[in-house]
């Protein structure tokens, strides 16, 4: 059984074969967005920090 794969997938995976110095740069892309280091003290200022969510957020009576 072959999984479903979508030509947009189709297309970056041949792109990234045809241009693998963009793996660098992929990786210095996201390190620069999404892989930061979070310390303990941060973490739970975060957790102190959130809202709780009303249970039916359009309800304005509650």
């Amino acid at each position: 059984m072959a999984m479903y794969e979508s030509e947009h997938t189709k297309f970056m995976r041949e792109w990234m074969a045809k241009h693998p110095e963009e793996q660098s740069e992929q990786k210095k892309g996201r390190a620069l967005w999404w892989d930061k280091p979070q310390s303990v003290e941060e973490q739970q200022r975060f957790r102190e920090a959130r809202v709780p969510v009303k249970p039916y957020y359009y309800d304005a009576n509650h």
